[in-house]
């Protein structure tokens, strides 16, 4: 498959299934947003694995051709492994972030829970500082060392604010993030259905705190990027700040649902960041 085509797949994925990181990633020049869509849809299909109704079995299974597909990217022909084979050629990624991510799946897949945020902070570190540090690659930066490490904490930030916003979703998955000690801090029973409300919301909004402060740690990258990329990153962060504010204003909301933002929204954070405008 001609690389053209097979990016033009992959930004057929992103655009239909990134909900939020679009928004950020259309801001970018040609090269960079094709290379990023190739990163996105692979990232995709290997958190689908996870994310979808197979069996255990089934998913370490997928997980396990996931792994494969990586070491035989330079001769494949399916046409997201064909724009990352082309991507990886046109900029510095390091491929082998994927395994990281293929790794925090496979904690899913396994039903792991979490005592403590220490705990907690590896998982986001495989789910979400690797697409930072994939995303690095392609954006570029003088100060690469330093960029990658930032890039990997707002992961984090990200990956916390996900945790927040899905607790419904993930209790319906028999899924539980946030961590035991933070739990029994705050009074709360696993399904935070059954905690006190005030509880709940003491709970979020500590919870919502400690992603704010990854953010800050995080979004220090942004000086290090070049202009463009530095905006659709300041997108994608700003999406999820706003999703986090909702979340503190509204914490027992948690249990009534996903907090998303309308499309306009999304659109007017993207525009404020292109023009340098603050989130």
């Amino acid at each position: 498959m001609m690389p053209t085509d097979a990016y033009r797949r992959c930004e057929e994925i992103t655009r239909a299934r990134a909900a939020n990181f679009y928004y950020g990633i259309r801001l970018l020049p040609l090269p960079k947003r094709r290379a990023l869509c190739a990163i996105y849809a692979f990232a995709r299909r290997i958190d689908d694995i996870g994310d979808g109704q197979l069996t255990q079995a089934e998913q370490m299974r997928l997980l396990e051709q996931a792994r494969a597909d990586l070491s035989r990217v330079s001769n494949a022909s399916d046409p997201v492994l064909a724009a990352l084979r082309d991507a990886a050629a046109r900029f510095p990624i390091s491929l082998s972030g994927f395994r990281d991510l293929i790794d925090g799946v496979e904690m899913d897949a396994r039903g792991q829970r979490y005592t403590t945020f220490d705990e907690l902070e590896v998982y986001c570190r495989r789910v979400a500082g690797s697409i930072g540090r994939l995303s690095v690659g392609v954006f570029g930066s003088s100060h690469l060392d330093a960029a990658t490490v930032l890039a990997d904490d707002l992961g984090v930030a990200m990956q916390l604010t996900n945790v927040l916003r899905d607790v419904r979703e993930d209790l319906g998955r028999g899924r539980s993030y946030i961590p035991t000690a933070d739990l029994e801090r705050f009074g709360c029973q696993p399904d935070l259905a059954f905690a006190p409300p005030a509880a709940v919301a003491a709970l979020v909004r500590f919870e919502a705190g400690r992603a704010r402060d990854w953010f800050r740690r995080g979004l220090r990258l942004l000086p290090l990027l070049d202009s463009r990329s530095a905006s659709c990153v300041a997108a994608m962060a700003g999406i999820y700040r706003r999703i986090l504010g909702r979340l503190e204003r509204h914490p027992e909301g948690v249990l009534e649902g996903r907090v998303s933002l309308p499309p306009w929204e999304k659109a007017w954070v993207a525009a404020r960041s292109l023009a340098g405008v603050g989130t």
